[in-house]
């Protein structure tokens, strides 16, 4: 699909993954929608560093869990450009508790974290899919997970959301076609602030040094690793829909990914 003069919706774009790939399309020549929900600051840089590609953007405060935020993201989005090509469906949030530590999870974690994993992709999907069915094209993608896959993670909460999401997209890419494509990406290990801030430096480091010493390419991913296969399903990918890339280095292939994203 030519995304060049096209029209993107990124959540949760302000930092990490997200922003990647509102850069990467940008650098392709699509206009991207910038989303954020605290980060106002880092969203205004990814911002700046699109507009300086060339494309237009729009700046858009959203909850994804909020499904009158989804419908105003995809309103905004057509009223600015005319048009929805491609969503995808980065923003997540996690809490980090040992999967051994049963007690350490409640229902309202769980809630939380479907709320903005699993119904914040539906929600948005909801609300860009009647724009991309009257253009007759389209392309959704997922940032899921390897603990979607494997069973590991930050928590038994977040593996089981990432599940969900990876089961949804099979569902959707069923009754969305033949118009729209659905995909996902599932990351393992990334750099950056999200597993640091979740992990600790001193965890953080350890995990980073064993990925780079232990996983078949002796690598641990970045953001734009993850952005290189999310714009590969949305420009790249025409036959491909209902499909599940694991982006690891390979982590995956020793059946216990030490750390996923």
């Amino acid at each position: 699909m030519d995304i060049k003069g096209g029209a993107a919706i990124v959540t949760g774009s302000a930092t990490g993954v997200g922003a990647a790939c509102a850069k990467m399309l940008a650098a392709r020549g699509c206009n991207v929608v910038i989303n954020y929900t605290r980060s106002e600051a880092e969203a205004r840089e990814t911002e700046a560093a699109c507009r300086a590609l060339g494309v237009d953007t729009l700046l858009c405060r959203a909850d994804v869990a909020n499904d009158a935020d989804c419908q105003r993201l995809a309103s905004e989005t057509m009223a600015r450009w005319g048009r929805i090509d491609a969503l995808i469906n980065n923003a997540g949030t996690t809490s980090f508790v040992d999967h051994a530590n049963l007690d350490g999870l409640s229902a309202e974690d769980f809630q939380r974290i479907y709320a903005v994993n699993v119904i914040g992709p539906f929600q948005m999907t909801r609300a860009v899919a009647p724009h991309m069915k009257a253009a007759g094209r389209g392309a959704i993608v997922n940032i899921s997970s390897i603990a979607g896959v494997m069973g590991v993670g930050s928590s038994i909460a977040y593996t089981a959301s990432k599940g969900a999401l990876n089961t949804m997209t099979l569902s959707l890419a069923r009754v969305l076609g033949p118009e729209i494509r659905v995909n996902t990406v599932c990351p393992g290990f990334i750099q950056g602030r999200w597993l640091r801030g979740g992990l600790g430096d001193a965890v953080y480091e350890a995990a980073l040094a064993a990925q780079e010493r232990t996983t078949p390419l002796r690598k641990a991913g970045t953001p734009e690793d993850m952005a290189q296969a999310a714009v590969w399903f949305v420009e790249g990918a025409d036959l491909v829909t209902g499909e599940f890339l694991i982006v690891d280095a390979g982590s995956h292939l020793s059946g216990a990914p030490l750390i996923a994203r």
